[in-house]
């Protein structure tokens, strides 16, 4: 034994297997000189007396560390385990923490394991908010690091949207209560965090003239955002419903969209019929992909790739603005005020309403269980108004095409009475 001094570590000798000196005043503290000289300052312990095992804890190596900074740790760990704690577990608690509660792999983890079984309509935007918001800001801090601070610099970036901050706080906390469910946590950060406000209600109905400027603008945009802009306009369909649209879905005898419920925001299924106008639409999107007859069996209809369905909504959507300004200023004529993408489904069920369509028909075109298709109704009424929604998106397909044509297409159409 020895005093471990930096002057003594220097000048210890490697030899044919590791060799260990052990300091003449501090119990446990040691260095350890290997074959081929590298040199490691070591603190050996027991947890419950002499009849326990050795543990070898690892402080560090000659040259990161002095002899002197080694004494200091290796005096910590002395007092940690006299009082109990065992420095191991405590270093591979650490390092557990490090890695499996890093941030950026958790949220994949908190991806696959909660959000595709949970919000299985809104997986890909959700988990996108995570990506370009959260994950730049806390990177791979560890989940129990997470401060209120942390949570309102992700929030910062997004104050002036508010719908994007409510959906973006929303996931947040989903994926902190995950960690908490799954004993990774003790208690969720952004408890105490002052929510944004909720998005003011929007009733954005875009007019006649505005959606014939829409329409004709999507052909600047051409394949896959143009089509599938179209698509929203004729099927009033939500916006993931139709950019992860597979050609499975779809039966080109009978014209019917059949929406399964692990892709429907409500998670009930739905079968929509189809315009001629949105028939014709994915008739030429299959032309595109090579068949000439007929619909592809499965695969993406809206892809870049062919293995993963479109995104890059926000960029397409700054197109199609400029296109619409353009022609708008063509024809002389005030580009229509801010709109977004679901307004277009708004846009379809007043327009359905117009045509004098019945409420009932109407939210089953939408696929929405509310109002009458709620509570006790909901239970008892079980009638699925196929031939009348068949008859309302064909009205309303005819109505956009009497825009395009600009035939007279605004006389109400009574379905009231129509049954199979």
């Amino acid at each position: 034994m020895a005093r471990i001094t930096k002057s003594f570590v220097d000048a210890a000798q490697p030899g044919a297997k590791d060799i260990l000196f052990w300091d003449d005043r501090l119990l446990g503290f040691g260095c350890k000189v290997t074959p081929k000289g590298a040199k490691v300052f070591i603190y050996q312990y027991r947890m419950g007396g002499r009849g326990s095992p050795a543990r070898r804890y690892t402080i560090g190596r000659h040259g990161q560390l002095t002899a002197e900074q080694a004494r200091r740790e290796a005096e910590v760990l002395a007092l940690k385990v006299a009082q109990g704690s065992d420095p191991q577990r405590i270093k591979a608690e650490t390092n557990r923490i490090a890695i499996d509660l890093a941030f950026k792999p958790y949220v994949e983890r908190f991806a696959a394991e909660c959000l595709r079984e949970e919000w299985p309509a809104t997986y890909r935007y959700v988990h996108s908010l995570l990506i370009t918001y959260a994950v730049p800001v806390l990177g791979n801090k560890p989940l129990n690091e997470i401060t209120r601070k942390d949570i309102n610099a992700v929030l910062a970036p997004v104050k002036s949207k508010a719908a994007t901050a409510a959906n973006l706080f929303g996931v947040i906390r989903r994926l902190l209560r995950w960690a908490v469910e799954q004993e990774d946590l003790e208690r969720s950060p952004i408890e105490g965090v002052k929510g944004p406000k909720p998005p003011p209600s929007r009733d954005r109905v875009l007019d006649d003239n505005e959606m014939l400027l829409v329409w004709k603008s999507t052909a600047e945009l051409g394949y896959p955002f143009g089509p599938l802009i179209r698509l929203l306009i004729l099927t009033g369909a939500r916006r993931e419903e139709v950019a992860a649209l597979d050609w499975s879905e779809l039966d080109h005898g009978s014209q019917i969209w059949v929406l399964p419920p692990s892709r429907s925001k409500n998670g009930v299924a739905a079968r929509q019929p189809l315009s001629t106008l949105a028939v014709a639409e994915l008739d030429a999107i299959a032309n595109r992909q090579g068949k000439s007859a007929g619909w592809p069996k499965s695969g993406f209809v809206f892809s870049t790739t062919g293995n993963t369905s479109v995104s890059g909504y926000s960029r397409a959507k700054t197109r199609l603005d400029k296109a619409i300004a353009a022609l708008a200023e063509k024809d002389e004529a005030s580009p229509p005020p801010p709109w977004r993408l679901h307004d277009l489904r708004r846009t379809l069920a007043t327009g359905l309403q117009r045509l004098g369509v019945r409420f009932e028909v109407t939210e089953a075109v939408l696929n929405h269980v509310s109002g009458s298709k709620g509570g006790v109704a909901g239970v008892y009424q079980r009638y699925d108004w196929a031939t009348e929604k068949a008859v309302a998106v064909q009205a309303w397909a005819d109505h956009v095409s009497g825009l395009l044509t600009g035939a007279d297409q605004t006389n109400v159409v009574q379905l009231s009475e129509v049954r199979a």
